[in-house]
């Protein structure tokens, strides 16, 4: 078995689990290939001394891989899933951060997780991707122009808010007065969507949520809307620019700029461990159930 590591380091909270899972899988002869800036820092840290192999880009990442290891949050696997791409390697989160939706295996029980996967006891989850184009063209989104979580557009340099003109399939839906809006996945409706207050759909749905941020028309709601559908955006402002995001990456836009947002043609490959499953964590994460009146 062959397997691509990527990871962040949190003080504390990362060295264990990064210690446990080099331990389980040399043991178990799996073949490791480490992100190359993450195993320099490893290196720094004297968490790990053997010699790896390396990868840079997404480029080197091919279908002799069985899967890509993110170590951290979910802003870990974000970025994991612009190395990934359309290469169609699953992705398995372990989890060194706090509150996270796609990171499913926690620190506790890492080598019994583990053992799942060198046995392929596993199950793939297919998330849904957004791309972005934007007319005239912008340099700082030509390449990396998908988003996993979410597309949002939201105010620059300003205190007032930005009108945004929406059609879905060329008919108008609405001009949004807002701070900004939302155009989220499945998966990132558990994210900034949710705080907004829009929905939470499961991964496998096909659809698309589309949320206002503080809106000032108050009548303006989260829409959901079918995945197929071809949103297009046109913003405008005080300012002569506004910011545009794919989950964590940021770009500048000039005002009257058109985008075009749509589901991409590929997805990203989550994997799920046994009894780990989306419903479990939204029970355990949003404390479901639990009295806390005590």
């Amino acid at each position: 078995m062959k397997v691509a590591i990527y990871g962040q380091y949190y003080q504390n909270s990362t060295e264990p689990i990064i210690r446990d899972i080099f331990v389980f899988f040399n043991k178990n002869g799996v073949e490791m290939v480490i992100e190359a800036n993450f195993l320099e820092m490893l290196y720094e840290k004297k968490i790990v001394q053997k010699e790896y192999s390396t990868f840079h880009s997404h480029s080197q990442l091919n279908s002799s891989f069985d899967m890509l290891i993110s170590i951290g949050g979910d802003g870990t696997i974000l970025r994991a899933a612009t190395l990934v791409r359309n290469s169609g390697i699953p992705i398995l989160g372990v989890n060194a951060g706090r509150l996270g939706f796609l990171a499913s295996v926690q620190k506790e029980n890492i080598e019994n997780f583990l053992q799942f996967v060198i046995a392929k006891k596993y199950t793939i989850s297919p998330r849904t991707l957004l791309s972005l184009s934007c007319t005239p063209k912008n340099a700082e989104i030509q390449d990396l122009n998908f988003a996993m979580n979410e597309i949002s557009v939201s105010r620059k340099d300003t205190t007032s808010m930005i009108t945004i003109d929406t059609y879905l399939n060329d008919e108008f839906l609405n001009s949004y007065w807002a701070d900004g809006l939302i155009i989220a996945t499945p998966t990132g409706s558990t994210g900034y969507s949710m705080s907004c207050g829009g929905p939470i759909l499961t991964p496998d749905v096909k659809s698309l949520v589309i949320t206002p941020i503080a809106p000032h028309n108050l009548n303006a709601r989260p829409l959901v809307i079918p995945d197929k559908t071809e949103i297009r955006l046109k913003v405008s402002g005080r300012e002569e620019n506004y910011l545009i995001s794919l989950d964590s990456r940021i770009a500048s836009v000039k005002n009257e700029s058109v985008l075009v947002i749509k589901k991409t043609p590929f997805k990203i490959n989550m994997v799920e461990i046994p009894g780990e499953t989306f419903l479990k964590t939204l029970r355990n994460k949003l404390l479901w159930g639990e009295d806390k009146r005590n």
